[in-house]
């Protein structure tokens, strides 16, 4: 698909990151993470922020890996029907996307359709899930059979940011106990925080800023294994002292090997440098890629628990369990009482254009949006389950709206089918 295939090409274009909150809402006292209990809060009207859809209520307990039992599944042959929907929802411009769809409620019968799966391009912020990967397979590494000792790592790690956030406008909440309102800033030098709010930042919020301080204590967690964490003083000589073709190495050994070990393909899905400026200045790495079909095997593996091991693959799922305002994919009005698992984001370029103004999602050289999701609808009774990975570069229009209106319909194609077959 020539549209995608030369996406990577334009390194200078803007991005643009989801901005949306994860993690269950009753996971402070087990995380940490201040955001998840202001949230929480904010539902008893106690603490001013934003409140949740009916789907994004379910407790800790009731996220949890829906394959476990299907360890051999793998992706099933095309329905051609299934199919023929899809590229009947993508209409005249078809060839700017690039999709796949698997379809688990009749998990006798499951069903998938796919249109251009296997074409590359630039994930954008989607490559922040393969950081996590990278962490939890670290922190399994290191501690294989000590879950607690994993836990105190991310709880209990307090990251500072440094020049390494250099530089990111996306914002990200702040909010200690007691306060009566969530506020919102980028990060700056010297915040500090646990390892776990970081990487929630990361994800939730798709802070750049908080996805290359999850990359740097990720590189000085596989270096220093149980010696770590470090001081601040050490890990600023570490990245000094260490020659940039180590550094490198030392990336792609945390960030890459992962995706081999757990039988993904490296030459369709890889983040291959820092999210900041000053993050590929000071480690050198290379460039990232995914195709729909392989981001998919991504969430099957998850969902089997095969993420590394089932509290990595449960813990990667909780920290995508979207918990705030919805956007994109996930901000289509047919999703608000089901359970959404979800991580997106958005490289765009403009160039001068006679009647065009360039905007937010709207590119004309490029605009490409990237959604990867797993729903379960309604969330609690789990009456529709599938997964589905976009990937789209449709030029001048609101790809924001492009996605959530290809949810809608998904959504409803699959309620019609199901209803109908149980009905039969």
């Amino acid at each position: 698909m020539k549209h995608l295939l030369g996406c990577g090409v334009f390194i200078f274009g803007f991005m643009v990151a989801s901005v949306s909150w994860s993690y269950p809402l009753d996971g402070y006292a087990y995380t940490g993470i201040a955001r998840v209990e202001a949230y929480r809060l904010a539902m008893e009207g106690r603490v001013r922020a934003p409140k949740q859809p009916p789907g994004a209520l379910l407790a800790s307990s009731q996220v949890d890996l829906r394959l476990l039992d299907q360890s051999d599944f793998d992706i099933p042959a095309a329905d051609p029907q299934f199919v023929a929907n899809l590229q009947g929802f993508l209409g005249e411009e078809a060839d700017r996307y690039a999709v796949a769809v698997l379809d688990l409620t009749n998990m006798e019968q499951p069903r998938y359709a796919a249109h251009q799966a296997s074409v590359r391009a630039n994930p954008g912020s989607v490559g922040k899930i393969m950081v996590a990967l990278g962490l939890f397979q670290a922190l399994a590494d290191i501690y294989p059979d000590d879950i607690t000792a994993r836990l105190n790592v991310l709880r209990n790690t307090v990251v500072t940011a440094d020049e390494f956030i250099e530089s990111d406008h996306h914002v990200v909440p702040f909010w200690e106990p007691g306060q009566a309102r969530v506020r919102y800033r980028k990060i700056q030098i010297g915040d500090q925080a646990s390892l776990w709010t970081f990487l929630d930042w990361m994800l939730s919020a798709s802070s750049n800023a908080a996805a290359s301080m999850v990359m740097r204590e990720l590189m000085l967690l596989v270096y220093f294994e149980q010696a770590y964490p470090v001081s601040a003083g050490q890990a600023r000589q570490f990245f000094k002292s260490t020659s940039r073709k180590e550094l490198s190495a030392l990336l792609v050994r945390a960030l890459q090997d992962p995706v081999v070990r757990n039988g993904l393909d490296l030459s369709e899905l890889r983040q291959g440098s820092f999210f900041t400026r000053q993050g590929k200045r000071l480690v050198p790495g290379t460039t990232s890629y995914a195709t729909p079909r392989e981001l998919l095997r991504w969430l099957i593996k998850l969902e089997q628990g095969k993420l590394v091991d089932a509290f990595s693959s449960r813990e990667i799922k909780r920290l995508l369990y979207m918990t705030q305002r919805r956007i994109r994919y996930a901000s289509s009005p047919a999703l608000t009482r089901a359970a959404v698992y979800f991580k997106s984001g958005s490289l765009y370029k403009c160039k001068p254009e006679p009647d065009f103004k360039c905007r937010k999602y709207h590119g004309n050289v490029k605009n490409m949006l990237n959604s990867v999701a797993i729903v379960e609808s309604p969330a609690a009774d789990r009456r529709l389950y599938y997964m589905v990975v976009v990937m789209s570069n449709v030029l001048r229009k609101n790809s924001a709206v492009v996605h959530q209106t290809l949810a809608t319909r998904l959504q409803r194609m699959l309620e019609a089918y199901h209803l109908r077959n149980k009905a039969n």
